[in-house]
């Protein structure tokens, strides 16, 4: 194959499981999906500078081990020893962003862990097509499939995983009151996935046999993220639940509104039958509207916990008034 072919091939081969695991996450948020833009910019990130400022620190930090142990040993030192700690601070850095520029999008400890795993796939979307061409102009096709299989496959969801880490500590920074906890917490979790990206590095440097020390701790702690995000839906839901019963008594929305925005089920269901018989025009506005349903809930919460929360309360009450004008026009 020529080089414009391999380069063309993997770059597909690597945005095709990508694709996927993010169609994936995106689901999972099913009561409140975060703003299109903003989950671009955050896989933009890690796709770009992340990258970039990550290569720069990495390639300087390493010279001491190239010197010192040669080229073999130097490329496992710095996977592990190196890559981790620079990678996962490049990568946080959009999530501190978030957290300071645009922290009301932060509702969830599910929105920490989805924003998170956007920089990561955008991380690993360029590496991945990196370490194909290269595996493959070092060890032709049958190299370059096994490598495809196993970056993007098997240990597809590493990246994802480890900021995803870093995004569950500022998520709980966002939604606790405790002092201490907002500085820990962030720094505990960006330890976390430090923690695992070395794992997963030394594991897959250092021997053949240490690769099933990198399957347990990347799968482990892929299900472990997978429980808490679906532990996390469970109590968006019971948030709405709460949240929402008085609103139908104060008349912002019906019974029937309120009984389908508790139901993740019946809100899909509604609105794609708007799309059936009313068109585009119908389904986003019923998209819209169970949107901002579940942002009246989140706001709702939010001044439960922080009571002088003079923005969350401005926000509640204008939710309050556009959620009331969009069930009015609901078909």
């Amino acid at each position: 194959m020529s080089s414009t072919t391999v380069l063309i091939l993997s770059i597909i081969a690597a945005i095709i499981p990508t694709l996927l695991y993010i169609l994936i996450i995106y689901w999972v948020d099913r009561y409140e999906k975060e703003p299109i833009w903003l989950l671009i910019s955050a896989f933009l990130w890690g796709a770009i500078p992340s990258i970039a400022v990550a290569f720069v620190f990495n390639s300087v930090l390493s010279i001491p081990f190239y010197l010192l142990a040669g080229e073999g040993t130097g490329d496992a030192l710095t996977a592990s020893l190196i890559a981790p700690p620079v990678e996962e601070s490049v990568k946080g850095i959009a999530l501190l962003g978030i957290l300071f520029f645009w922290r009301h999008e932060i509702d969830s400890i599910l929105d920490g862990i989805i924003y998170g795993a956007m920089v990561g796939m955008g991380f690993a979307i360029v590496e991945n097509v990196y370490y194909f061409v290269n595996v493959f102009n070092e060890g032709g096709v049958e190299a370059w499939s096994v490598n495809i299989f196993m970056r993007a496959v098997v240990f597809g969801l590493n990246h994802a995983l480890f900021t995803s880490m870093t995004g569950l500590g500022i998520a709980i920074a966002r939604m606790t009151k405790n002092q201490a906890l907002k500085f820990i917490a962030p720094v505990g979790g960006w330890m976390a996935g430090v923690f695992l990206h070395f794992v997963h590095n030394a594991s897959v440097s250092f021997g053949e046999l240490l690769c099933i020390v990198a399957l347990i701790f990347d799968w482990g702690g892929v299900l472990l993220i997978f429980g808490i995000m679906v532990w996390a839906v469970l109590q968006e839901r019971n948030w709405i639940r709460v949240y929402l019963a008085d609103e139908v008594a104060v008349g912002t929305l019906t019974a029937v509104q309120y009984e389908i925005a508790c139901s993740g089920r019946k809100r899909v269901r509604y609105i794609w039958s708007q799309l059936s018989s009313g068109g585009f025009g119908e389904f986003r506005h019923a998209t819209r509207f169970f949107h901002r349903c579940s942002e009246l809930a989140y706001k709702k919460h939010h001044i439960t916990l922080f009571h002088d929360d003079e923005k969350s309360v401005e926000l509640a009450h204008e939710l309050r008034g556009e959620i009331t004008s969009l069930g009015e026009n609901l078909a």
